[in-house]
């Protein structure tokens, strides 16, 4: 296993206006004594604060900062994945702007990968959330172990390092819609995660709202595993099965007690009914997912549009890059996400 000479980062930014100019200051004197060369790529998910002002600045002052403009809010996966085809290093760490993974641990993860890992991922010991988060990532961590059957204590830890063939084979994998930590996870069983630390967020509130996390949590057991469709048929066997008990049970009460003792049988009728119910909507509730994934995906649309990227002494937009040649450090637009 070859070691790790240079590492690109890839950072998702949507409104990070007040946090930018602190995770830069961060980034150039936490990776200061860092003995490979590195490079940062911003992403800008359609931000509508000043967010690509400052990304801009920075590009055009640095040569270690490529900026990346997306034409609107494309989420932040999609936004990981316009970063990727940007990459050219021996390895690709992402990380979020909040600050509240530091980059100060990203040399543990390159360390790590030279052990002979494709995949290394933090796992936030001392998370600073509320309870309610910390209780919700606890349960999707455990359905999204399940489902790619790979037991992590973490997967919504955005500090993660991978290794660069991982990362083209994500990129060419075709799938619209992807959680990257768990598609990583379909292509290497060399993996590691190590303890990282967690700050609190001092700017600004998570993007992640409580209905992001169901949507997320769907698409990760809607596109990476049977496993939902499995539980449902065998909760639906168990229903049948409990509905023929409860009717053999019925005829016999009825045999022994006579009509009048369960109300002529109306109230035991009406909770089989709200049961069966319950049980074919969550059975077309999951059949949709399945659909609708199928649907997007059947469609061919890209993960992402860039609309413009700005690097030191040049800016490029997609019209541009395509009548000239791409610089050297730059990778070619021969992914077929990219416009």
């Amino acid at each position: 296993m070859s070691r790790i000479r240079s590492v690109d980062l890839v950072i998702p930014v949507y409104n990070e206006e007040a946090s930018l100019p602190l995770l830069l200051e961060r980034l150039r004197g936490d990776l200061a004594g860092l003995a490979i060369p590195w490079r940062v790529v911003f992403v800008d998910d359609g931000s509508r604060d000043g967010s690509w002002r400052i990304l801009e600045r920075e590009a055009r002052e640095d040569p270690r900062v490529l900026a990346v403009r997306l034409a609107r809010n494309f989420g932040q996966h999609a936004a990981v994945f316009a970063g990727f085809s940007r990459c050219t290093a021996d390895a690709v760490v992402t990380l979020d702007a909040d600050l509240q993974n530091p980059p100060s641990e990203i040399p543990r993860l390159i360390e790590a990968l030279d052990e002979g890992y494709d995949v290394v991922g933090g796992w936030r010991r001392q998370r600073h959330d509320s309870w309610l988060r910390r209780f919700a990532s606890r349960i999707m961590n455990r359905l999204i172990s399940r489902a790619t059957g790979v037991p992590l204590r973490d997967y919504g830890c955005m500090l993660r390092a991978y290794r660069r063939e991982i990362v083209q084979q994500m990129s060419d994998s075709g799938e619209i819609s992807s959680f990257v930590p768990a598609l990583a996870h379909c292509f290497t069983d060399r993996i590691a995660e190590i303890p990282v630390a967690h700050a609190e967020r001092e700017v600004g509130s998570s993007r992640y709202s409580f209905l992001k996390l169901v949507s997320l949590l769907l698409d990760l057991l809607t596109g990476f595993s049977m496993f939902s469709l499995r539980t449902l048929s065998v909760f639906g066997l168990g229903m049948a099965g409990l509905g023929l008990t409860l009717g053999a049970g019925l005829v016999v009460l009825r045999l022994l007690l006579g009509s009048g003792w369960a109300v002529e049988g109306v109230f035991t009728l009406f909770a089989l009914l709200f049961a069966f119910v319950g049980a074919q909507f969550l059975a077309l509730g999951l059949l949709g997912e399945y659909l609708g994934r199928i649907y997007g995906e059947v469609r061919h649309r890209p993960r992402y549009v860039v609309r413009s990227e700005v690097r030191q002494a040049a800016v490029s937009d997609p019209a541009a890059a395509r009548q000239r040649p791409a610089p050297p450090d730059t990778l070619p637009s021969a992914s077929r996400y990219a416009p």
